[in-house]
């Protein structure tokens, strides 16, 4: 297949979600396609995303005042001093609902310590689940597709680069595509403040 699929790259200076985000959006090329052999004209698109680098969640602290533990007897096998002792423990994370109960261990304090590693797994899961949420919401809904486009580059039959939102327009796409857009942000965060005040 000609041509790349997707791509994704990380932006690192100050302000770059900022300046970037206006970029986001569904951006339309026509061209002369260069794999018809009989020269005709072709329209693409290509969906752009700009996200935040979020940091991603490794570890998670549990405080001691967001944790019920709840001791019990052992049930089942387990050989004479499992069910002699309060040994088995349920632990209740109360802002998430989370319940995590541990009856492997022989004494209480292995099991409150493995249903512990247990609860921090469950909690990391969900965090980054929402991280994940997050960053899908920053990004947006975008969809490349005709009559979605933000921004039109056209090489044929004429040459024009021309932002569908802010209405800014350059003849010169060679220089756009060889990364000079610096106007085509400026207008971008103009109508973005614009559109946020119209909003309220």
């Amino acid at each position: 297949e000609a041509g790349l699929k997707s791509v994704t790259f990380e932006v690192n200076v100050p302000y770059a979600y900022g300046n970037l985000s206006v970029e986001g959006g569904t951006h339309r090329l026509v061209r002369i396609s260069p794999f018809d052999n009989q020269g005709r004209r072709q329209t693409s698109f290509a969906a752009v995303e700009v996200i935040p680098l979020i940091e991603g969640t490794d570890s998670i602290d549990i405080p001691e005042n967001e944790l019920k533990i709840d001791v019990f007897r052992s049930s089942g096998p387990g050989g004479q001093s499992v069910n002699t002792t309060d040994s088995a423990v349920r632990m209740t994370h109360l802002p998430t609902g989370t319940v995590v109960s541990m009856q492997n261990e022989k004494s209480q304090i292995q099991n409150r310590a493995a249903a512990l590693r247990v609860m921090q797994s469950r909690l990391l899961l969900l965090k980054k689940a929402e991280e994940a949420a997050e960053r899908k919401e920053l990004a947006g809904d975008i969809k490349a597709s005709w009559g979605d486009q933000m921004r039109s580059y056209v090489l044929n039959p004429y040459q024009m680069v021309k932002d569908l939102r802010t209405e800014h327009e350059t003849g010169n796409p060679d220089k756009v595509f060889d990364g000079d857009i610096d106007d085509f942000i400026e207008a971008g965060i103009r109508w973005q403040i614009a559109q946020r005040k119209a909003e309220g």
